[in-house]
């Protein structure tokens, strides 16, 4: 019998493929989908062949599909310039630490707003949502700053948004919808505390929701410049955003080029170099996606979709 079910099943879904409107849907689908991928991944590579190709070229519109008179000098220029390292090692320490901040504040939190049995957790919950619509403002906030001392000092860029209220909405929906009451309830029997229940029994069960809150989180530390350059201006902190954002808004590749604005290169050579500060930014946050890739899609769908 299941045999035989499966082969009905197997036989209409022939016969639906076999229908020319399906047969037309299936190729505009097709076609739609080549061209999204086409649109998103052809500026991908433009700047990818714009780095190693001459910018005059570029300039000229002569760098289309290819590379043309392959240059690998913006990259050169790149890896020797201390200040690019600089930033480099900066960014790194602010994704890391600060992604490590984020997770120790987030989780705990979502857990306790979680529970039931938590009785002002409605209340809590409405103050961080309140957050996300209205705030002091950015002159307040300076002012704040200046006054407990963070101002050109990296534990503004850790702890400046220390926790983000949807991230911790989808936390804490992943824990209320994935992980049961009657868990805890049949833990704390045997003596476990709130504490050794969330160590032991919700962040193993967690995996796929703290994949997700790592990659959100990171990526922000990643591509943060706003704060950076509100709240520091000593170049020995600043991230290397704020190294990227010199060199494509004031055309100012390193100290000590040759030509063109001074400090800087001349226009041919600082096209090459912005274009190889762009991958050289975005290929390693771009690397970490794969790896996590599916426990952002369940993570997503359960902490986002559920409840």
């Amino acid at each position: 019998m299941a045999k035989t079910g499966h082969a009905s099943v197997n036989s209409r879904n022939m016969i639906r493929d076999r229908d020319p409107a399906d047969r037309i849907f299936h190729a505009l689908v097709l076609i739609l989908s080549i061209l999204c991928f086409i649109v998103i991944l052809y500026p991908l590579w433009f700047v990818v062949i714009a780095s190693i190709s001459n910018s005059d070229m570029v300039n000229r519109g002569e760098v289309v599909f290819l590379p043309k008179d392959i240059r690998f000098y913006g990259f050169q220029q790149i890896f020797q310039d201390s200040r690019i390292m600089v930033g480099y090692r900066n960014t790194l320490l602010y994704v890391v630490g600060g992604t490590i901040l984020n997770m120790i504040v987030t989780m705990p939190a979502a857990y306790a707003l979680s529970r039931p049995d938590f009785k002002p957790r409605n209340i809590i919950m409405l103050y961080f949502v309140f957050t996300m619509y209205f705030s002091g403002g950015l002159v307040p906030t300076y002012m704040q700053i200046n006054q407990i001392g963070l101002i050109n000092t990296p534990w503004i860029l850790l702890i400046m948004v220390l926790i983000n209220t949807y991230n911790l909405i989808i936390a804490r929906t992943f824990i209320q919808n994935t992980i049961p009451n009657d868990l805890y309830e049949s833990a704390s029997l045997d003596g476990c505390s709130h504490f050794r229940f969330f160590l032991s029994i919700v962040l193993p069960l967690s995996k796929a929701i703290i994949s997700v809150e790592i990659l959100y989180y990171a990526v922000f530390h990643w591509n943060d410049y706003f704060n950076a350059l509100i709240y520091t201006s000593n170049n020995s902190i600043q991230p290397l955003q704020m190294v990227l954002r010199r060199i494509l808004l004031q055309n100012e590749a390193f100290a000590n080029g040759n030509g063109g604005v001074q400090g800087g290169y001349a226009q041919s050579s600082a096209d090459q170099v912005k274009y190889a500060v762009i991958i050289v930014s975005t290929v390693p946050i771009l690397c970490v996606y794969p790896f996590i890739q599916k426990y952002f899609e369940k993570g997503v769908m359960i902490g986002a979709v559920k409840g």
